[in-house]
């Protein structure tokens, strides 16, 4: 008898403390077919699919919201997704599977996945498994844990293991459906990591991933790692452990309170090792025979910043950099742009509108060099980007410009620079510069790392610091530590 599972997505990472809100324009949104057609291409849910027709499952599409990290959450977003949930709803379905974020919050919702995980149970009846899979940065939260039988978290970050990590919580959902029920239990760490600090290649990561895998096998299904999302203002925000389990509560939590025990030794680090502009900018004269790569972790686009930084792209300037790369996110310079001719010449204001902590539009005299539709083929279908937007990106249009010895990659879309195919896509081989500027804090690494001789991570003014103590918190919850580890320069 073949089985009917309805699925859903809702992914999306919210800042709290950037200015603008995201609304349910800013969501690209598959329905029915349109989710359906996914089958098989890099994303979770792809991989969700994929693993389901070799079951002969009946997948029963329901809506599939996405959207690139970006301020809170218009509630619109959330009551129009319920809306369609609901009336996409199969009464007679087997089970849900559901992929999500978790770290989704709305201007009236700290917890959107638990209310609406809330919801869907209600509606399911407690006989019908749910399950589905998450990201590596959720805020896990009691409702989460109360409302589903199994949610499995990507292990490692960069996201390479998205598509796996759902086709796990995939392999579960069919133990389910043979009568099996687990629960989710789960504990909280009191410890807030920024970004820089949840590469699973380093400490504390890197241990508590291991720890975790030592302990799953027989009765234990999952025990999931989730870093947390430091940027949204939450009472759940943070570290936590969940363990899914058809064993007894008792052991459950032995396992969580030994991870939680080694957390706590392991948060003995320094503040992560991130430079001024000024004290690192003479190191590039330095000769290194390859690329450096400038990572910006405050102007990170996949933590939510507006990817319009003017700090880096300052400095490249002033101190006469050549063959030098800078991507910036402005659809206003590339409207700007739209008329004027490749090789001609053209004074503008670029980047600085996002974010009230830059120094503001940087005004350029630049020389046209080509412009795109701003769409690529991913190089790398186990990408961070992947995990996001599946086998393709849109950058929207896009212009490619150069100042002296600066090329500028105008976007109108903002598009993590997790995949080497936004550069090359323009014409651009970035193994070929001398410097490229990289906004992001860990995902950009296994695109870049192989081709780079050197980095450095630099300080400058954005609204995604490593520097915790910066946010003015509202909502988190008391006793929860301010925490950066120590993450080595090359």
């Amino acid at each position: 008898m073949s089985r009917r599972i309805v699925i859903a997505g809702l992914f999306h990472e919210t800042h709290s403390f950037v200015d603008d809100t995201t609304a349910l324009v800013d969501f690209d949104i598959r329905r029915g077919a349109g989710m359906l057609a996914c089958a098989g291409d890099a994303s979770p849910l792809g991989g969700v699919l994929e693993y389901a027709n070799g079951q002969g499952w009946e997948m029963l599409p329901s809506i599939d919201y996405r959207a690139t990290p970006s301020g809170t959450v218009e509630d619109e977003v959330v009551e129009t997704w319920w809306s369609e949930f609901k009336a996409a709803w199969q009464p007679g379905c087997d089970a849900v599977f559901l992929v999500l974020h978790g770290a989704m919050v709305s201007i009236n919702i700290r917890d959107v996945e638990g209310e609406l995980l809330r919801r869907i149970r209600k509606l399911a009846g407690d006989d019908k498994p749910i399950l589905g899979v998450y990201d590596l940065h959720a805020n896990f939260t009691p409702a989460m844990a109360a409302h589903a039988d199994c949610l499995v978290a990507y292990r490692e970050n960069p996201h390479a293991d998205a598509r796996d990590a759902a086709v796990r919580a995939a392999k579960l959902l069919a133990k389910c459906l043979d009568g099996a029920r687990p629960r989710m239990h789960l504990r909280q760490a009191n410890i807030l990591l920024p970004p820089t600090a949840t590469g699973t290649a380093d400490d504390p990561m890197r241990t508590l991933e291991a720890e975790a895998r030592s302990m799953e096998g027989g009765d234990v299904w999952a025990v999931n790692v989730a870093a947390g999302f430091a940027f949204a203002d939450t009472p759940d925000t943070g570290l936590s452990f969940q363990v899914v389990t058809t064993s007894s509560a008792g052991a459950a939590e032995e396992r969580l309170a030994k991870l939680v025990r080694l957390a706590g030794e392991l948060r003995g680090g320094v503040l992560a090792s991130e430079g001024s502009l000024e004290s690192v900018m003479p190191r590039l004269r330095e000769p290194v025979g390859g690329l450096t790569v400038l990572v910006e972790p405050s102007d990170n686009i996949g933590a939510g910043a507006p990817g319009d930084g003017t700090g880096c792209l300052r400095a490249l300037i002033e101190q006469e950099i050549e063959n030098a790369a800078v991507c910036i996110n402005d659809p206003a310079a590339v409207a700007r742009l739209a008329k004027v001719r490749v090789g001609d010449k053209a004074t503008l204001a670029i980047g600085g509108k996002g974010s009230r902590l830059d120094l503001g539009p940087l005004e350029l005299e630049v020389e046209m060099l080509s412009r795109s539709d701003g769409r690529f083929e991913l190089e790398d279908k186990q990408s961070h980007l992947a995990s996001m937007v599946g086998d393709s990106a849109d950058m929207g249009d896009c212009a490619l410009v150069r100042h002296a010895g600066v090329t500028l990659l105008l976007t109108s879309h903002k598009t993590a620079p997790f995949d080497l195919g936004q550069w090359r896509s323009q014409g651009v081989a970035p193994e070929t510069l001398n410097v490229i500027v990289v906004k992001a804090a860990v995902a950009h690494k296994r695109a870049y790392d192989p081709i780079t001789a050197r980095s450095f991570r630099v300080d400058t003014p954005g609204p995604c610091s490593s520097q915790l103590d910066r946010y003015p918190y509202r909502h988190l919850r008391s006793g929860v530590n301010f925490i950066a580890f120590d993450q080595p320069s090359p």
